[in-house]
């Protein structure tokens, strides 16, 4: 009796994944997800390095503030350093309040008055670009 052999077992028409036309239309599918994975990964990373390029921007601003804020923190504490002197505060205390020393003598000037400067400026008066020009000429 001879027996029926085939050498190759050909799938049943029941399973869909070994039919020629879904086993493409499986492969284009599985690409298409796989490309937009990939792309969306790409666009994630792009976004991210602009995102850490800014925050390193912003970084560089404070840290440049920070450096700033702390030498006028200085200059302040070494500010406060000199008021608190002895010296200083007779100084202030000589110019606000108008003390004096003992045995000292104040000497106060006394700005221009208005009337001599308007004569000052009177005496030397601008001449106009029409005189100017005579006066080179030799008229």
């Amino acid at each position: 009796m001879i027996t029926k052999y085939r050498k190759f077992k050909r799938p049943s028409k029941t399973s869909l994944f070994f039919h020629p036309y879904l086993r493409k239309v499986f492969f284009v599918f599985f690409g298409v997800l796989i490309s937009i994975i990939i792309g969306h990964l790409i666009i994630s990373n792009f976004k991210i390095n602009k995102k850490r390029a800014e925050l390193d921007s912003r970084m560089d601003a404070i840290k440049q503030e920070i450096s700033v804020l702390e030498k006028r923190n200085k200059e302040l504490k070494a500010q406060i350093l000199w008021t608190s002197e002895q010296e200083h505060l007779e100084k202030q205390a000589r110019e606000r309040l108008n003390l004096k020393k003992p045995g000292e003598k104040v000497v106060t000037i006394v700005p221009q008055k208005e009337q001599e400067s308007k004569e000052f400026s009177e005496t030397i008066k601008p001449k106009s670009w029409w005189q100017k020009i005579l006066e080179k000429l030799g008229f």
